[in-house]
């Protein structure tokens, strides 16, 4: 029996994919974020062109620079590559031989990254790994509650290449030192401080701070391709670059992928932010008050935990409403339409509702089933269930 012609259908549909609704923020599990129209487009016109990939790189620098207030940058595959690419540049410098020993064989370099042991988390992946990756040693610094100036000053040795400081809603978001002691330590001593802002808005103001690389993501808040974007001191930034003949091999992006990251960074200049921020508003306020008044439901407005420009509501789910936090979060996953809340915090009684990458209609679709769900008189199998990071789903891919 032949299938009907699928062609016309949503690409989501032909491919099966269900047609989430994401209200659980910039995500690389959900695909990061909606990339402008601008992007696409420039990731059209250059798909079917050569190019001289140094040369595009150094157009993007010049525009990463004009963003960012950095001498120089580079666009990689992720932020994840970003940092293993400024770690391995600041042991090997623009040692060509060294790049290519790297990540086995790091005799003469030095080899050590410092990093608050408050800052050692979890993003899909540990922010560790990225430092091993380039072959450097991870030196922990400090308690998971407790970074005093000292624990990092007296972790630097002459084999320390770097510091890093990531800035992130994962981390311990209190006793841990500021950027400007951690670069104030390092720089008395000689050591460059990486700042990891992957989920950051403020292009900036890390890099005015004192920072001499900040890695950030291109698929997040900018709303480009997948891609990390360095930048910094143009030394560091160099080094970092040559390790495309080495460890970053692997980490490359393509042509299309450069020319929107800079088309996406165009936008960013001229993208009106306040009229993003007062849709946003509205979709939260619509949110709570399709909550208000429902039992066992507390909801409040709060703002973003590392001061980006962004508020978010904490629905605190009681055992009143006949769920925990972890089944009601389950229970709009698997609706229909699937939406996804952001849920990391479920163990602790509540998720969050994100309203930065809706499309037009969905804070609206996310309000009615928010009240649908809650004043059902059922509900539906594992309502109450504890919160659990299951790993058997990842574990079965790709059945």
């Amino acid at each position: 029996m032949s299938h009907p012609d699928r062609s016309n259908l949503p690409i989501r549909e032909r491919l099966g994919l269900r047609p989430i609704i994401n209200v659980s923020g910039t995500m690389t599990a959900l695909g990061a974020s909606i990339i402008v129209p601008e992007a696409i487009q420039a990731m059209a016109e250059m798909a079917p062109q050569w190019v001289e990939m140094d040369d595009l790189q150094r157009k993007a620098s010049a525009t990463i620079a004009r963003l960012t207030g950095a001498e120089a940058g580079f666009v990689t595959a992720s932020c994840a590559s970003g940092i293993a690419m400024a770690i391995a540049g600041a042991m090997t410098g623009t040692r060509l031989l060294a790049i290519e020993r790297l990540p086995d064989d790091t005799t003469g370099l030095k080899n050590e990254v410092i990093i608050q042991l408050g800052h050692i988390v979890n993003y899909g992946a540990a922010v560790d790994q990225s430092i091993r990756l380039a072959g450097a040693k991870v030196i922990p610094a400090g308690t998971v509650s407790v970074a005093q100036s000292y624990h990092v000053d007296e972790a630097i040795t002459p084999a320390t290449a770097a510091v890093l400081y990531v800035v992130a809603h994962h981390t311990v978001q209190y006793g841990m030192l500021s950027l400007e002691e951690v670069c104030e330590i390092a720089h008395a001593k000689g050591v460059p401080v990486i700042v990891d802002a992957a989920s950051e808005y403020d292009l900036r103001g890390f890099l005015a701070r004192g920072a001499d690389i900040v890695i950030y993501s291109g698929h997040k808040f900018l709303s480009g391709p997948t891609s990390g974007l360095v930048a910094g001191r143009k030394d560091l930034v160099r080094a970092a670059y040559l390790q495309n003949r080495g460890i970053g091999r692997g980490m490359k992006v393509g042509k299309e992928t450069v020319a929107g990251v800079m088309a996406a960074l165009d936008v960013w200049e001229r993208r009106d932010h306040a009229g993003i921020r007062a849709r946003e508003t509205a979709a939260l306020h619509l949110w709570l008050k399709a909550l208000e008044g429902l039992p066992g439901i507390e909801a409040h407005i709060i703002p973003d935990p590392t001061d980006n420009p962004l508020d978010r509501i904490e629905v605190n789910v009681l055992p009143e409403s006949g769920f925990s936090a972890a089944g009601l979060a389950a229970t709009l996953a698997a609706g229909s339409p699937p939406i996804i809340v952001r849920n990391h915090e479920v163990e602790r009684g509540h998720f969050f509702l994100d309203p930065c990458n809706l499309h037009p209609g969905e804070a609206e679709i996310v309000a009615k089933a928010l009240r649908d769900v809650l004043t059902s008189k059922d509900r539906p199998e594992g309502a109450m269930q504890p919160a659990r990071k299951p790993v058997s789903g990842a574990l079965r891919w790709p059945d």
